[in-house]
């Protein structure tokens, strides 16, 4: 199937700006921007070379063993219908891997969304989506934090409204906007967009004066991670998470995919107040490898309280076969460093894929 360019009709074309990437107000929803070439200044740690290459091929140390898998049976997978949402709550629900139905300020909004039942390079899911996609309620935005193929997923997107509001990346717009995507906000880091609901009344608020509506606000904030998506792409997208807040004050950290480091405490103090935070605790395996990109169960826990947020949920495990550690083992490891922290337990929402939680007010 080959790709169509968008309608002719576009947002005027707009340098990014220090201003804009050092803060300020709300982005224009929908405008389109030019941007570096590269964004391989904004890489943490170097990307693996030959010889790192060289080795993986060697040790093949990519998938779990026979024994690392015999508990595929036993990952927790409860699907149940979505929760309702009452004015001043937000709900989260957990699709699987980095996929979540958060219901936030009147609005519907999918992170990172998979319900491909295969991506490439990986074999099939070990357990199904949690919610199946006939049964989700009328999608207002979708953000992504990068272009991986298990984050950023064609088949999926293609279910989409082509007029559903997408956030994403610096540098990844043209690619929704060749699917004819008619409202996609590009977002550098430290950057903020806000969407209301389309006629609803969720959303006011007196901060705003006047009685001034304010809409959901969607932050993209660094991540200790990459991009590519083929051969020539290296690093030419952004990569990132999102804080998602509502008029009411609620705030949604979603990490996408990162590694351990400095990004979260600047996160924390930038965005004080964080509510819950959604951190990857899977695919870490063998560290040598996957240290600089993915936290394993503890780093979570340590990025968890860096954030500075009061619940953490955790994600990117029990959903593809990405690496070479047991497939149980992430749950277990999360929940012995949790304890090990201090932490309340009932501030840990290790949900079952298709399960969800409700925060209120």
């Amino acid at each position: 199937m080959t790709e169509q360019t968008a309608p002719t009709e576009q947002p005027p074309l707009e340098h990014p700006s220090a201003e804009h990437t050092q803060g300020g107000g709300p982005r224009p929803l929908g405008q389109i921007r030019t941007w570096p070439r590269s964004f391989t200044d904004r890489l943490t740690a170097p990307l693996p070379g030959v010889r790192a290459m060289a080795r993986l091929a060697r040790e093949g140390a990519v998938r779990p063993s026979a024994e690392g898998l015999r508990d595929i049976p036993h990952l927790p997978f409860r699907p149940e219908p979505l929760p309702a949402v009452e004015p001043g709550s937000v709900s989260v629900t957990w699709a699987g891997h980095a996929s979540w139905i958060v219901r936030i300020g009147g609005l519907t909004v999918l992170t990172d969304p998979v319900w491909s039942r295969r991506i490439l390079g990986t074999p099939a899911r070990i357990t199904p989506v949690g919610v199946r996609w006939e049964d989700l309620p009328p999608v207002d935005a979708v953000v992504i934090s990068h272009n991986h193929y298990d984050h950023l997923d064609a088949p999926t997107v293609r279910r989409l409204p082509r007029d559903t509001a997408v956030f994403v990346p610096a540098g990844l717009g043209r690619w929704f906007r060749r699917r004819r995507f008619t409202r996609v906000t590009e977002l550098d880091w430290w950057e903020h967009a806000e969407l209301r609901p389309r006629g609803g009344a969720e959303g006011a608020s007196a901060e705003g004066g006047g009685g001034r509506r304010v809409g959901v606000r969607f932050d993209f904030v660094p991540s200790h991670h990459w991009s590519k998506r083929t051969l020539t792409d290296t690093c030419r997208s952004l990569w990132g998470g999102w804080v998602i807040g509502d008029p009411h004050g609620h705030r949604v950290y979603f990490a996408g995919d990162t590694g351990y480091g400095h990004w979260f405490k600047e996160i924390g103090r930038r965005h004080p107040g964080i509510d819950l935070a959604l951190l990857p605790i899977g695919a870490y395996a063998p560290r040598w490898w996957l240290r600089d990109v993915h936290t394993d169960p503890e780093e979570a826990v340590q990025a968890h309280q860096d954030l500075g947020a009061r619940i953490m949920a955790p994600m990117h495990w029990a959903t593809f076969v990405l690496s070479s550690e047991p497939v149980m083992e992430p749950l277990t490891r999360v929940r012995a460093a949790w304890e090990q922290a201090g932490l309340p337990r009932d501030h840990l929402w290790d949900l079952p894929v298709g399960a969800s939680r409700v925060l209120s007010c």
